[in-house]
């Protein structure tokens, strides 16, 4: 495996803003959700394209592959989420419970349920099969900019334009806490793959890790110098990749804050953001979707430091 930041493929596919990313579980390929209305599957070592879902009547937010890669959920500016065939395409369900933007979605580890966050204000839990409301969480007071599912299933974990992360039972939407330690809005939340910790990226250029268990912070990593808009962790719980609006995707260390490397690969511009980061599910590589249309797969192999 080359060192690691090494470019390994650039996906050219879309025709305007790279918004959103996801793995397949099985490592193979990519779903890009774009401004340009489509999600992208494509091959993650080729760059060929395997399907274009064209559905959505607005620009594309957010996409999510389920647990046992069957199907996709996508947002759009369109007010809806839908659940699709990873591999024909075709639409299983469309959920329009919304009143406003859909920016988030993140499926239940069983894969049964989908929790959506919304410009509404809040976040719904829907059936993925029948599209039926399960319930709706009005704890934040803006916009809802990012959802996570617990591993173990039993909490969301929500980030929104009012600065918090509000941590949820899924099952009864009852507040179990909140975190308010951002001083501007919470753009994107990740729980690690053990479930016992959150990183939260925000607008103030920070990203806080803290412990489920305790609430209590465990670091501050302060290396962007502009909105954290993506974090993603490595499978091992190691380390965090986050994305900004910087231009670059930084990656560093989970428990210390320890800066690691600097991915700086994307197209240089006055807007060229960098609005999603996911790591590979076996760890190796690293992909990051910015405004200059691409998506860029590079190495994300990392000695313990």
């Amino acid at each position: 495996m080359p060192a690691p930041g090494t470019i390994l493929t650039i996906y050219h596919g879309h025709a305007e803003r790279v918004s959103a990313l996801s793995w397949s579980p099985d490592n193979k390929h990519i779903a890009s959700g774009s401004w340009d209305k489509t999600v992208q599957v494509w091959d993650a070592s080729t760059g060929n394209t395997q399907f274009t879902y064209r559905n959505h009547a607005g620009r594309v937010e957010t996409v999510a592959w389920s647990p046992n890669g069957r199907c996709i959920a996508s947002g759009s500016r369109d007010g809806t989420a839908h659940v699709w065939d990873a591999v024909s395409g075709s639409t299983l369900t469309n959920y329009g419970g919304h009143t406003g933007v859909v920016l988030t979605v993140s499926w239940s580890p069983d894969g049964t349920r989908l929790a959506s966050g919304s410009w509404d204000a809040t976040v719904q839990v829907w059936n993925v099969v029948t599209g039926n409301l399960l319930g709706i969480y009005r704890g934040h007071t803006k916009k809802v900019t990012a959802v996570a599912w617990s591993p173990d299933g039993k909490y969301i974990a929500s980030g929104s334009e009012d600065r918090t992360v509000h941590v949820w039972d899924a099952d009864e939407g009852n507040l179990a806490f909140f975190y308010q330690n951002h001083s501007a809005q919470v753009n994107t939340v990740a729980w690690s793959s053990g479930g016992d910790r959150i990183a939260s990226g925000s607008r103030d250029a920070t990203v806080q890790v803290w412990d489920v268990a305790t609430r209590s912070h465990i670091c501050t990593y302060r290396g962007h110098t502009w909105s954290v808009e993506a974090v993603a962790w490595s499978p091992d719980d190691t380390y965090i990749a986050s994305g900004s609006t910087d231009r670059t995707v930084q990656v560093w260390n989970a428990a210390t804050g320890h800066h690691i490397l600097t991915y700086r690969g994307h197209a240089v511009g006055l807007i060229n953001y960098v609005e999603a980061v996911a790591w590979s599910p076996d760890g190796t590589r690293i992909a990051s979707g910015n405004d200059d249309w691409t998506v860029h797969v590079w190495t994300g192999t990392y000695s313990p430091a």
